[in-house]
């Protein structure tokens, strides 16, 4: 009951029911990635083309391949023709902003450790002065 009410209400845990009626109605699978998004486009030529997310809805998760065939950079899903990376690639990953694997500059107050002084030159303003 939990996950059907979840599916009514929000986009962000998977597809809503409108979605899937959608899917159901007018969609034809293409594919699904390495990540677990499933892939569809709208049936005829020159349809829409949609991803359903195998998590929360998070757009970096989609691999360049599929990133291109959603962007109609190209017409042939990377399940009919396997992308190629080219040598300077590096993996895809997906964004960590926001997860314990984000980023954190020295200094910041988000980092472990101790956070360094701030230089001799530096006097706080304060209003009574």
């Amino acid at each position: 009951m939990n996950k059907t009410l979840l599916q009514i209400f929000t986009w962000w845990n998977g597809a809503t029911l409108g979605t899937r009626f959608a899917i159901w109605r007018r969609g034809e699978f293409v594919g699904t990635d390495e990540f677990g998004n499933i892939y569809y486009r709208e049936r005829g030529p020159g349809g829409r083309r949609w991803v359903m997310y195998a998590g929360e809805a998070e757009a970096s998760s989609v691999p360049p391949g599929w990133r291109g065939w959603l962007t109609y950079t190209w017409d042939e899903a990377p399940s009919d023709s396997p992308y190629a990376e080219r040598e300077w690639e590096q993996p895809h990953r997906s964004n960590p902003t926001g997860t314990p694997n984000a980023y954190r500059p020295r200094g910041s107050t988000l980092n472990v450790g101790h956070r360094p002084k701030v230089a001799g030159d530096y006097e706080a303003w304060s209003p009574g002065e």
